[in-house]
C-alpha cells in the first residue's frame, strides 16, 4: 500500500490516486478520448505497479509516479494520451526550472554588487546598484522565465538556453517591439502629447531642441532599443528659422526706435516686416531686406539708405543672436540627454541622432553648434555617451572641397578625433545610394543606435524611407557553433546552418505576431502620436499589426572569424581564399533572409550582431560544451559579426577593404571599427584618411576609436600617459590648493569639486 509520495523540494504528502486519475482525464481530454471511468482505471493499474515495485507502506518519489503514468497509458493502447502527457510533464518542467532560476536571479539581484554581477551588467545604460534598476531588472528577470516557459515553443527555448540561438532583449519579449526613426517634424507640427499634457508646436530653436530630448524620453518608454532621429539638421533648422524671424524683426525695431527716439513700437515693426514676409537667413534675403527697407522708408520717412543701413545692422545682429541661442539649444539638447530618466528612472534614453546633409543657412547653423556642443563636453568636460552621433556623408553636398558643407565635414573630423563621435554613415555606398533622392531627405539612409539600418520595404515599396521605421525584433545565430559540429565538412555546415535560419526566422515570426496583436493603447506615444509610419490612420482601439510590417525582422550573427578557423583552419584576415569563403557563408545567409522576406512579404534582414555581450555568453558555452579550440574558442569573446579579429595585426587600410564587402550584404545593419593609436586630435589628417579610405571601400557604416583619457582633477581630456599634460600630476596623487587655483584661472573645465579640495 502506498501511503505518501515525495516531492522534488523533498516534502512528503499524503498519497492520493485521485490527483493521479485527475492528470489522466486532462491528457485523456486534450485528444478527445475523455472518459472519468478510464481515467479511474488506469490511475488504479498504475498505483497497483508501484506498490509491487515499491513494497508495503512505500514512498515513491513523484518522478516514479509520473514514469508509470505514462507507461501504463501506452500500455492501455492511449498512445496520443501518453504524448499529451508527456507535454504536459515537460511544459511543467520547465515553468519550474524558470520559477527556480528566477529566484536565483532576484537573490543575485537584491545582493550582489553590479560589478560582481554578470546579471546586473546585462544593459549598460541600467545603474544595477540603483533602486529602481534593481527593480526594473527584476521585473526583467520574471519576464524572461514567462517568456521562456509559455511563449516558446520547446525547439526555440532549448536553442536559446544552449547557446544556438540568442532572442535579443528576450525580457520585451511579449510587449513591444526594438527602435525607431523619428520624424521630429511631423511629430512638432501642430504640438503633440506625452499622455501628461499636451505640448503646442514649438517656436524658437530653444524649444525645438526641447522638445526634442521630451520626444525622444516619451518614445523610449514605448520601446525596448534605440530613439532614432534621421533628420536632426533639418529638424532643427525650422526652429532656427523661426528664431531668426523673431530676432529679425526684434533687432529692426530696435534700431529705428533708437533713431526716432521712439519706444515700444516693437509689435508695429513686427507688423510691417510680417506684411513684406517671413525673414530667412540666405533665401532671397538681400531681395527680401529691400523691400522691409522700402516698407520702413515709407512708414517713417526715413531715407531709404538709411532704412537699408538699420535692416542690415538688425540682419547681422539677429544671425549672431540666433547663433548664440543654438548653440545654448545644443548644449541643452545633450547635457539632457545624458541626465533625464526613462523607464521608471534607471536609464537615460538611449538616442542617436543623424546629421550633416542640410544646405540652408539654418541647417549649416544646426550642424555646427551640434558639433561644438559635442566638443566642449558635459560639465567637467566629460565626453557625452549620448545621443550617438552620425554624420552623414554625401559627395556633391559636404564630402568635396567645393561641397557646400565641406568645412562641416572638416569640422566633424576635428570633433570625433578628440570625442569618438561623430560617426560617419556613406550615403554614396551602392546599397544607400540606390535609395537617395536628391531633395527628399526621408530617402537619406539614417542609422539608429550602434548599427540598425532599416531602408529597403517589401511590405510596401512606396515607403523605402528611414522615417517612421525601425527594427522589430532581432535574433542571433551561433555561427561558429554550426561550424564546429559540421567538422571540417562544408556541405554538413551549410545544412546545419540552414536548419538554425529556419529556426530564427521560425522564431521571429512568432513573436511578430505577438507584437501584432497589440492595440495602439499599449503604445500611446509611437503609435498614439504617429511617430510609427501610418500609425496616424488607425483608432486607439486598433491592433498595430499591419503597420508593424513596415518594420523589419533581423537574423544576425556573430563569430565569422572564428566560424572560419573552424571550418578551414584560417580567417577571412589571412588570405583571399579565406575572405571569399566568408563572403560566400555571408552571402549565403543574406539569401536566405531574401527568400523569407519574399515568401511572407515581411522585412527580413541580415544583421551584423552588436555582440560585445554575446559573444562571451556564446564562447563559454562552446568552450564548456567542446574544450579549448585554437583559435575559436581559447578567448574570452567571439568576435564581432564578420570584424577582422581585434588581435590580428591588420593595418587600418587593409581591415576597410577585408570588412567593406560584407556592408553590402548585410542590409539590416553593420559598422565597421578602426582602432588607432595616440592622440588624433593632433593628427586629424590622418584621422580624415581613414574616414576617406572608408567612403571609398564602400563601408555603409564607420566609426574610428582611439584613446581618450581624462584627468578627474583637472578635467584634461586627451591622451595621459604616465603624467598629465595639463596638471603634470601622476594617477593618484593630489594638487595643492594654490595649483587648483591657478588652472581654475587658466581652464574652465577644471571641477569645483575633484576630491583635492
Amino acid at each position: 500500500m502506498i501511503k505518501s509520495i515525495i516531492k522534488r523540494d523533498g516534502r512528503e504528502v499524503l498519497f492520493d490516486e485521485g490527483k493521479i486519475a485527475k492528470a489522466i482525464l486532462k491528457a485523456l481530454t486534450a485528444c478527445g478520448e475523455e472518459s472519468a471511468a478510464e481515467a479511474a482505471r488506469i490511475a488504479n493499474l498504475v498505483s497497483g505497479k508501484i506498490a509491487a515495485i515499491c513494497g508495503d507502506d512505500c514512498s515513491p518519489q513523484i518522478e516514479q509516479v509520473q514514469d508509470q503514468v505514462e507507461k501504463t497509458l501506452m500500455e492501455t493502447g492511449h498512445e496520443e494520451a501518453a504524448k499529451k502527457y508527456i507535454l504536459y510533464r515537460a511544459n511543467r518542467t520547465r515553468i519550474r526550472e524558470a520559477n527556480t532560476s528566477l529566484m536565483q536571479a532576484i537573490d543575485e539581484i537584491v545582493n550582489v554588487d553590479a560589478r560582481d554581477s554578470n546579471l546586473k551588467r546585462d544593459n549598460a545604460n541600467i545603474d544595477g546598484n540603483g533602486s529602481m534598476g534593481a527593480m526594473l531588472q527584476m521585473g526583467t528577470s520574471a519576464a524572461k522565465a514567462y517568456n521562456a516557459s509559455h511563449l516558446l515553443t520547446p525547439e526555440q527555448a532549448r536553442a536559446h538556453r544552449e547557446g544556438d540561438i540568442h532572442i535579443h532583449d528576450f525580457d520585451f519579449y511579449a510587449l513591444t517591439e526594438t527602435c525607431c526613426q523619428i520624424d521630429l517634424l511631423k511629430l512638432f507640427h501642430g504640438g503633440f502629447s506625452t499622455g501628461h499634457g499636451f505640448l503646442r508646436e514649438p517656436m524658437s530653436i530653444a524649444s525645438y531642441a526641447a522638445l526634442a530630448a521630451i520626444a525622444i524620453q516619451a518614445n523610449q518608454n514605448d520601446q525596448h532599443g534605440g530613439q532614432g532621429v534621421p533628420n536632426f539638421d533639418y529638424t532643427m533648422a525650422e526652429g532656427i528659422a523661426k528664431s531668426f524671424a523673431r530676432y529679425y524683426s526684434r533687432k529692426l525695431a530696435d534700431a529705428v526706435e533708437v533713431v526716432l527716439d521712439q519706444d515700444g513700437r516693437l509689435d508695429h515693426f513686427k507688423g510691417l516686416v510680417a506684411a513684406v514676409g517671413t525673414p530667412r537667413m540666405g533665401r532671397d534675403a538681400d531681395e527680401f531686406d529691400a523691400r522691409v527697407a522700402q516698407t520702413i522708408a515709407e512708414d517713417t520717412g526715413l531715407t531709404v539708405e538709411k532704412c537699408a543701413e538699420l535692416v542690415a545692422r538688425s540682419r547681422r545682429r539677429a544671425v549672431m543672436e540666433t547663433d548664440r541661442e543654438t548653440y545654448q539649444a545644443m548644449e541643452g539638447f545633450i547635457h539632457n540627454l545624458n541626465t533625464m530618466h526613462s523607464r521608471a528612472g534607471a536609464q537615460t534614453p538611449f538616442s542617436s541622432i543623424n546629421y550633416g546633409t542640410d544646405t540652408t543657412p539654418e541647417g549649416r547653423m544646426a550642424i555646427r553648434n551640434t558639433l561644438l556642443a559635442l566638443e566642449a563636453g558635459l560639465g567637467h568636460g566629460e565626453t557625452a555617451i549620448f545621443p550617438i552621433h552620425i554624420f552623414k556623408v554625401k559627395e556633391g553636398i559636404n564630402y568635396n572641397e567645393d561641397d557646400p558643407n565641406y568645412d562641416l565635414f572638416k569640422l566633424s573630423m576635428r570633433v570625433s578625433a578628440k570625442r569618438l563621435f561623430p560617426n560617419y554613415v556613406f550615403l554614396d555606398s551602392p546599397f544607400n545610394l540606390q535609395y537617395y533622392v536628391p531633395g527628399r531627405p526621408e530617402t537619406e539612409v539614417a542609422t539608429m543606435g550602434c548599427r540598425t539600418r532599416v531602408m529597403g520595404n517589401v511590405y510596401d515599396p512606396e515607403n523605402e524611407i528611414a522615417y517612421g521605421r525601425g527594427n522589430l525584433s532581432f535574433t542571433s545565430i551561433n555561427l561558429p557553433r554550426v561550424a564546429i559540429e559540421a567538422h571540417g565538412d562544408e556541405a554538413l555546415f551549410y545544412q546545419k546552418l540552414d536548419e538554425v535560419l529556419e529556426l530564427a526566422a521560425g522564431q521571429l515570426m512568432d513573436r511578430y505576431h505577438i507584437q501584432a496583436a497589440k492595440h495602439v493603447y499599449n503604445y500611446p506615444f509611437l503609435m498614439g502620436q504617429g511617430v510609427w509610419l501610418d500609425s496616424d490612420k488607425l483608432n486607439i482601439n486598433d491592433t498595430v499589426g499591419e503597420v508593424l510590417k513596415h518594420g523589419s525582422l533581423s537574423i544576425g550573427f556573430i563569430g565569422l572569424a572564428e566560424t572560419l578557423t573552424a571550418l578551414y583552419g584560417h580567417h577571412h584576415g589571412e588570405s583571399p581564399e579565406m575572405q571569399q569563403k566568408g563572403l560566400e557563408i555571408v552571402a549565403h545567409m543574406r539569401a536566405f533572409c531574401d527568400r523569407k522576406a519574399q515568401e511572407t512579404k515581411m522585412n527580413y534582414g541580415l544583421l551584423a550582431t552588436p555582440a560585445e555581450g554575446l559573444s562571451g555568453r556564446f564562447v563559454g558555452m562552446d568552450r564548456k560544451r567542446y574544450g579549448v579550440i585554437p583559435g575559436v574558442t581559447d578567448r574570452e569573446y567571439y568576435t564581432n559579426s564578420f570584424h577582422v579579429p581585434v588581435w590580428y595585426g591588420i593595418s587600418a587600410y587593409d581591415k576597410i577593404q577585408t570588412e567593406a564587402p560584407y556592408h553590402a550584404l548585410t542590409n539590416a545593419g553593420h559598422i565597421s571599427y578602426v582602432e588607432l593609436d595616440g592622440d588624433t586630435a593632433n593628427n586629424v589628417e590622418a584621422f580624415e584618411s581613414v574616414v576617406r579610405c572608408m567612403h571609398d571601400a564602400g563601408i555603409g557604416y564607420g566609426s574610428i576609436n582611439h584613446p581618450v583619457d581624462r584627468d578627474p582633477v583637472c578635467g584634461y581630456v586627451g591622451v595621459i600617459g604616465d603624467v598629465c599634460p595639463r596638471c603634470g600630476r601622476r594617477s593618484g596623487e593630489a594638487l595643492s590648493a594654490e595649483k587648483l587655483a591657478e588652472l581654475r584661472k587658466k581652464y574652465p573645465s577644471v571641477p569645483k569639486f575633484c576630491g583635492c579640495d
